[in-house]
């Protein structure tokens, strides 16, 4: 899953650079960083390093 969001987030970021600066631009923006957070979330949740409560 984290691949298909680095992925995502690394196309919508090369598809926001295309565009000309307005509203579709900053949407594929936020997209991206929407898309790199929940990657950072994701590798976070799945570490080796969280244990369960006790």
């Amino acid at each position: 899953m984290k691949d298909r969001l680095v992925e995502f987030a690394a196309n919508a970021r090369k598809a926001a650079h295309e565009l000309p600066p307005g509203v579709r631009r900053d949407e594929a923006l936020r997209k991206a960083r929407q898309a790199d957070a929940a990657a950072h979330i994701d590798a976070w949740v799945n570490s080796s390093g969280l244990q369960t409560p006790k």
